[in-house]
């Protein structure tokens, strides 16, 4: 069965380079490491970068301790992106 990559609903780190108007706009993001659901994704640049007409999503989540995590996948509905310290993080992490 196919399944559909969770669409990121928004994004506080309005100075990530994917973001425009507290929307991701990068075609997928990657989550986590073993420690923290940070957004591996988020990059500060002068240079905008992805689609302007497309709402981001979830391509893989590497933390194996979070009950949204299905062999790698994100299985939420929806995430949300905020800010912890001075990074991006998948505030819809979940602890198993």
């Amino acid at each position: 069965m196919p399944k559909n990559m969770p669409k990121i609903l928004d994004c506080k780190m309005n100075e990530c380079s994917y973001n425009k108007g507290s929307k991701c706009h990068a075609m997928a993001i990657t989550v986590g490491d073993s420690m923290c659901p940070e957004c591996d994704t988020f990059i500060k640049a002068s240079r905008k970068g992805g689609i302007e007409d497309m709402t981001g999503s979830v391509g893989a989540c590497k933390m194996e301790s979070c009950r949204f995590n299905d062999a790698l996948e994100c299985s939420a509905s929806e995430i949300h992106v905020g800010r912890h310290s001075d990074h991006a993080e998948c505030s819809t992490f979940a602890a198993k």
